[in-house]
C-alpha cells in the first residue's frame, strides 16, 4: 500500500484493544491479529507493553503512562513490535472509558500500522473523538460493529452508492438493521442517513477543489458522491456546511 490519503480505498486495517482499568487486555480485533501477529489468545491478560521492544521510545511510553494514570485520553506514535519480532512504527489513540456512573472502568485503543499509512487524517477512528471519552464498554459487540462500519465506508468508499441501504450495511456487517441503527445512534448521536451523509458531502467537497474535476457541475459531482438527487445534494450540502455549494466555491475563490 502507497502510505498517501489517496489510498484510503484500499484495505486499511484499525487495530482495536480493549483493556481493564489496570491495562490487561480484555479483547482485541481481528485487525489487531492482522497487524501484529497476536491472537486474542496470545495477548488476553497480558500489558500492551508486549508489543514494545529495543527501539521503543522510552519518553513515549512515559507521555501514554501520564496521561492514561491522569484519565486523559492521548493520541501519539510509538515503535512496536510484532509477533514475528519485526518493528512497526504504531500510530494510536487511547481513552480512558467510564461507566454511566462516572467510575472508570477500562481504556480503549485505536491503531494502524504507520508504516503503510503516513497520513491518518482521513481515517476518523485515528482522530481524537469525546464520544469515546465518555461510553460505555459494556457491550463490545457493538463496538467492533461500530469499528467494522467505519473501516468499511473509508476502506471501500461504499457510501458512493446512491442505492444504499441500512439493510444492506446491516447484511455486510452481519447484523440486523435495528440493532446496526442503534450502534451508530449510540456512538454518533445521528442516525444512518446523517452518517452516509457525512461521507458524501467530505468526498464531494475534496472534489470541488480539485482541478481534476473542474468540468464538472457541483451536481455531476454530487451524482459521483453517492446523491440522486440535485436539491437533497443542495439541502445535505447547506445543513452540513452553512452555505450552498455555490458560495462554497465563491468562499474559496476569495481565499486564493
Amino acid at each position: 500500500m502507497v502510505a498517501n490519503k489517496g489510498n484510503l480505498k484500499d484495505k486499511i486495517n484499525i487495530a482495536v484493544i480493549v483493556t481493564d482499568k489496570d491495562r490487561n487486555i480484555q479483547w482485541v480485533n481481528e485487525d489487531f491479529t492482522a497487524i501484529t501477529g497476536y491472537s486474542l489468545g496470545d495477548v488476553k491478560g497480558r500489558k500492551p507493553s508486549i508489543l514494545q521492544g529495543a527501539n521503543t521510545e522510552p519518553q513515549v511510553v512515559q507521555d501514554i503512562k501520564d496521561a492514561l494514570n491522569n484519565l486523559i485520553p492521548i493520541k501519539t506514535e510509538i515503535t512496536n513490535y510484532r509477533k514475528d519480532g519485526e518493528e512497526y512504527i504504531c500510530k494510536l489513540v487511547i481513552y480512558p472509558i467510564f461507566d454511566e456512573k462516572g467510575v472508570h472502568t477500562n481504556y480503549i485503543a485505536f491503531e494502524i500500522d504507520g508504516d503503510k499509512i503516513a497520513d491518518d487524517s482521513d481515517i476518523t477512528l485515528l482522530q481524537l473523538e469525546p464520544r469515546y471519552h465518555s461510553s460505555s464498554l459494556s457491550n463490545v459487540k457493538a463496538l467492533d460493529i461500530f469499528v467494522k462500519l467505519n473501516a468499511l465506508f473509508e476502506n471501500e468508499q461504499i457510501y458512493l452508492q446512491p442505492d444504499l441501504k441500512l439493510k444492506n450495511l446491516a447484511d455486510m456487517l452481519g447484523t440486523n438493521t435495528r440493532y446496526l441503527s442503534q450502534v451508530v445512534n449510540k456512538r454518533t448521536g445521528k442516525n444512518i442517513l446523517y452518517f452516509i451523509n457525512k461521507f458524501r458531502i467530505e468526498t464531494a467537497k475534496k472534489k470541488i477543489i480539485n482541478p481534476e474535476f473542474s468540468h464538472l457541475t457541483t451536481y455531476g459531482i454530487a451524482q459521483l458522491c453517492g446523491f440522486r438527487n440535485k436539491s437533497t445534494f443542495y439541502k445535505v450540502f447547506k445543513e452540513f456546511e452553512g452555505v450552498t455549494p455555490k458560495d462554497f466555491i465563491k468562499n474559496l475563490r476569495k481565499k486564493d
